[in-house]
């Protein structure tokens, strides 16, 4: 079907729903971060959808400046031994990357698919 007769998306909502881009319904993932090759619901070809790096680019940054800050501020204050900084640390940091892996997955094909952001081509 074409685009004109579904409302646009928020791409905050697909990604934090992981629905479909296009009609908000379908599921985005079949798998953990695995994407179907259209949309179950309205058919959208999802062979736009590739997120590449992207996630785990932002992942680093966010989840980094959280753990780094939050250790630095515990030791300088605290200075608790270090395997007390592996108790907090190492559950958080896993926490934090693999909880905002789908949503930021899913965020940036909504982007993909809203700005209309293909693969490079040359022409001849």
């Amino acid at each position: 079907m074409d685009d004109r007769f579904y409302p646009p998306q928020s791409s905050l909502k697909v990604g934090l729903k992981n629905c479909c881009p296009r009609c908000g319904e379908g599921k985005l993932f079949t798998g953990f971060l695995t994407i179907p090759p259209k949309c179950d619901k309205c058919g959208l070809d999802y062979d736009f959808a590739d997120a590449g790096d992207g996630p785990a680019v932002f992942i680093m940054m966010i989840a980094g400046f959280i753990v780094v800050g939050l250790a630095l501020y515990v030791e300088f204050t605290y200075q608790p031994p270090y395997w007390v900084h592996a108790v907090l640390w190492i559950p958080l940091t896993l926490l934090l990357t693999v909880g905002l892996l789908r949503p930021l997955k899913g965020w940036l094909i909504a982007q993909q698919y809203k700005h209309k952001a293909r693969e490079g081509r040359l022409e001849n």
